[in-house]
């Protein structure tokens, strides 16, 4: 079991197998994009099995794999085959843009891992497409209608954007209430790559629930696990569900169970904090085993205790990382 200086348990790893994404989202990285690292810096997928397996050894029992993009990784499957078979790791799950899982979808099934997150910033094509600057919001849409239809558990990652995307708010919700779908509303995030400079947000998470009330006044709150990053509602008639990330305001520091692990092998103990450690050169090294489990508890026993501590380590209210390099 890992616990961290704060008596907090760390059972969840969110890994990311690559820092490339084949969106261009205008609140991630700035049109050009953002210099991917080269091959040989990413963890190999040995290297990520690797990994994986020390860290469940050590009480990890959840592993959510993320990007940039998963599935723009070709041999991304053979990390889930071998992940799905690992003794004493119950959840497995993927976020994903939706835009390349269509063909994975019927082996994902197969191997048992059923839970998906979509980010979806829009549920309107023209505001799809100015937000991703990509023309692919029909292989988005048909994806996750097939995901939905095929019993997967979908949760749909839906960033609340000032000017953008506002006026999908509704509509995502009324679009999706016949199906068992849970609509989770994220507040904005200063890692941006650098095109937005903000030290406040006007839709935090009050005013999104504010917004939706005055067209649902319906609705009841619905408890969640104690480790739940949203705070989770259920809107009289509709089949699913919808949530609130408090990602900008922060209110869920204190039962926070995560560690994440970019495709470069950094380790984050907080997404506003620095990388704490580096795991590539430990993994191809000897001792490889010994020497991560010392340098995991390591950054465990001196983690901050709550993201506004955490970005103090930073010099600037916005962070010069694009989240598709940090792991989402």
């Amino acid at each position: 079991m890992l616990v961290d200086n704060h008596n907090r348990k760390i059972n969840y790893l969110r890994l990311a197998v690559t820092d490339r994404c084949n969106l261009r989202c205008n609140y991630c990285m700035p049109s050009e994009g953002i210099e991917f690292v080269k091959n040989d810096k990413l963890l190999s997928i040995d290297e990520l099995i690797r990994i994986s397996e020390i860290l469940v050894g050590q009480g990890i029992d959840k592993i959510r794999i993320t990007g940039g993009e998963p599935f723009v990784r070709k041999d991304l499957m053979v990390l889930l085959r071998k992940l799905s078979g690992m003794n004493g790791l119950n959840d497995i799950s993927v976020t994903t843009n939706a835009t390349l899982i269509g063909p994975y979808i019927d082996e994902l099934k197969a191997l048992g891992i059923k839970n998906v997150n979509v980010s979806l910033d829009a549920i309107n094509r023209e505001t799809f497409e100015r937000i991703t600057r990509r023309n692919q919001f029909d292989t988005v849409h048909n994806n996750l209608i097939r995901l939905i239809s095929e019993g997967f558990n979908v949760r749909i990652n839906f960033i609340v954007l000032e000017g953008q995307n506002e006026q999908d708010i509704i509509p995502i919700l009324e679009l999706m209430k016949h199906y068992n779908v849970s609509v989770r509303f994220l507040e904005e995030m200063p890692f941006n790559g650098g095109t937005k400079n903000f030290t406040g947000i006007k839709w935090n998470y009050k005013a999104i629930l504010e917004h939706i009330s005055k067209s649902y006044p319906s609705f009841e709150k619905l408890e969640s696990p104690a480790t739940s990053t949203s705070i989770n509602y259920k809107i009289e008639g509709h089949m699913g569900s919808f949530g609130i990330i408090p990602s900008f305001s922060r209110t869920f520091c204190g039962s926070c169970n995560r560690l994440r692990i970019t495709a470069t092998g950094d380790v984050i103990t907080c997404l506003y904090g620095k990388p704490k450690t580096n795991l590539r050169d430990i993994v191809r090294g000897k001792n490889e085993m010994e020497e991560i489990q010392n340098e995991i508890l390591k950054v465990i026993g001196n983690r901050s205790k709550t993201g506004f501590e955490a970005q103090a380590e930073h010099s600037k209210t916005i962070f010069e990382n694009s989240m598709t390099s940090i792991g989402g």
